[in-house]
């Protein structure tokens, strides 16, 4: 049976209409397409896709509404092993659709189509596999893209084996208790499972990993250069023994479903070791784990390296040459804070000086620096630990993070007493740390004469450089820049080119490859050391230090688009105030 045309004027709503009624086509444009179609003896539909004039997205989208069925996004959805498995490559590539979930109880398989209409492929797909199918509509590009990266992928094969086999066991057991999950998780396929996707975590440079049951199944996602990636699909049917296999791993209660659990494993990838600390939170459909991972084997970056540079870089140096005072580093979460510091270290590192280190986990292992991780169960916290490390004879002292009036108030006299203090605090940016210090409980004379300097930071995603490519930026994103930066901004009529990655295998199509930070460099000038004494709130901070010759984080984002590391986008998408 022929596919059918979507855009034929037998249809009540056409495609065309739709866009045009959406504003995506002009009635002239419509016009031009219907006198072109009938010239070269083309659909309107082909006609139109010809023409570039609306993402292939949109079209997707009008001819879900047309049909009257979802439209889905395959650059953000999870693919089941047990979907893919039940249709070959070659049935995807020839009918250009993909399966991508698969419910068991109702024996539904869900596709993607690039023609949603094509009732041929549809009869083709339902006999070959004897299921229901539930379609929807996807643009035909990512279901290209979808099914070169999923058939390809070999977390889909490898897990999708071992759920076979799991499930035929579990099949033969009407009434699971803890025992026999127990039992079930010695074997070899659900380990297989946990490891395969444990594999691909560092295979694919994951920071964490998420764990995440739905009503109707379990969800896998990858944190991958900050950004989470719907991986893939597991069976309601393994999720207690996928569980009870990572809480094994990490020494948790395995039978203890009513509350929170932390534990931690180690883990080896050829020569890659690493260390796995794991949360298991209970939730609506069941507990729910995240797996962070922190590479053991990893060096640590220069100040460079990390995205340092200029005005920045000049400023951090010339604060670190004082042999004592505080040095802070502020941003959320995951913002690369104690990298940075870890950074500082290497660079003051040698046998002349005693460093020390106390840190609620130790995440890079420095040769020659004495490094302590905090314990609260037996009483060593950061404020017990900094007390006791004034008596080990230090020169230079990192404390993980300010979050105390005992801790702050610590952190101070050691750097009063000759020491050189770093830490970290949770502030938006740089001049929101003195404020927040302040809050703790420092004193403002205080922090006058200890502070050294302060770094905001947050971190970007690179520009793959396997596929970047110039482009001519919007007039608004050039304009924006402008403001932005000031004088900093190119001056003159100069031709201002960007660039983005249009994705390739080397970055998984997101057009990203890695990241790098942007930091602004807060230095205690004598002016800020005067306005301390005022209790001043973050904003007359900031603008004084402008005044000064700081770098925002915003401009050094912009700074570095401009240099074609980064986009815009990434900028807005961290730095935005």
């Amino acid at each position: 049976m022929p596919a059918t045309d979507l855009s034929s004027s037998t249809q009540n709503t056409t495609i065309l209409d739709v866009l045009v009624s959406e504003r995506l086509l002009t009635p002239q444009q419509l016009e031009e397409i219907k006198v072109k179609s009938a010239i070269i003896g083309k659909t309107q539909e082909e006609t139109l896709s010809s023409l570039n004039i609306v993402p292939a997205e949109k079209i997707a989208e009008a001819k879900a509404k047309v049909l009257g069925i979802p439209f889905i996004s395959l650059s953000s959805t999870s693919f089941s092993p047990q979907a893919l498995g039940m249709v070959s490559k070659s049935v995807a590539e020839r009918f250009l659709l993909i399966p991508f979930l698969y419910d068991e109880k109702a024996r539904i398989l869900s596709l993607a189509m690039a023609n949603p209409a094509d009732l041929e492929a549809l009869e083709f797909v339902r006999q070959k596999t004897g299921l229901n199918i539930k379609t929807f509509s996807a643009s035909a590009d990512e279901v290209k893209k979808a099914i070169d990266q999923q058939y390809r992928q070999e977390i889909i094969g490898q897990v999708g084996e071992s759920l076979k086999q799991t499930e035929e066991e579990l099949l033969k057991i009407p009434t699971i208790d803890s025992k026999q999950i127990a039992e079930i998780i010695k074997e070899a396929p659900i380990a297989k499972i946990v490891s395969t996707i444990l594999e691909y975590a560092v295979s694919s440079r994951a920071s964490d990993v998420h764990i995440e049951p739905q009503e109707d199944r379990i969800r896998v996602r990858y944190r991958i250069d900050g950004i989470l990636y719907d991986k893939l699909s597991l069976p309601k049917t393994v999720q207690e023994a996928v569980v009870s296999r990572i809480k094994i791993l990490s020494n948790m209660k395995i039978d203890e479903h009513r509350i929170p659990q932390d534990g931690r494993f180690n883990f080896k990838v050829d020569n890659n070791e690493v260390d796995l600390r794991i949360s298991v939170m209970p939730a609506s459909s069941g507990e729910k784990i995240v797996m962070r991972l922190l590479r053991k084997s990893g060096e640590v970056p220069t100040l460079q390296e990390l995205g340092l540079a200029g005005v920045s870089l000049k400023y951090l140096e010339t604060s670190i040459l004082r042999p004592h005072g505080i040095i802070l580093a502020c941003g959320p979460t995951g913002s690369g804070k104690t990298t940075t510091l870890y950074s500082v270290l290497e660079k003051l590192n040698s046998t002349r000086v005693n460093i020390m280190t106390l840190e609620d986990t130790v995440e890079y292992q420095m040769p020659g620096v004495n490094q302590v991780q905090i314990n609260p169960a037996v009483g060593l916290t950061f404020a017990t630990g900094l007390r006791s490390f004034l008596r080990q004879d230090p020169n230079i002292i990192l404390v993980g993070e300010i979050r105390d009036e005992e801790t702050t108030e610590l952190a101070l006299q050691a750097s009063l007493t000759g020491h050189l203090v770093f830490s970290t605090l949770h502030t938006s940016n740089a001049s929101g740390a003195l404020p927040r210090l302040i809050d703790l409980g420092a004193e403002p004379f205080l922090l006058s004469s200890t502070m050294n300097g302060i770094i905001g930071q947050r971190i970007v995603r690179k520009i793959c450089t396997y596929c970047k490519e110039t482009y001519p930026p919007l007039r608004q994103i050039v304009d924006e820049m402008r403001n932005s930066l000031g004088k900093l901004f190119p001056q003159g009529n100069v031709e201002i080119k960007l660039s983005k990655g249009k994705g390739c295998e080397k970055c998984a199509g997101s057009g990203y490859l890695g990241r790098i930070g942007i930091y602004e460099v807060l230095p205690i000038s004598n002016k800020i050391a005067d306005l301390i004494l005022e209790h001043p709130d973050s904003q007359a901070v900031e603008r004084e230090a402008i005044l000064e010759g700081m770098i925002t984080m915003k401009q050094d984002g912009y700074l570095k688009v401009l240099q074609g590391v980064t986009t815009p986008e990434e900028v807005i998408r961290v730095a935005q105030e």
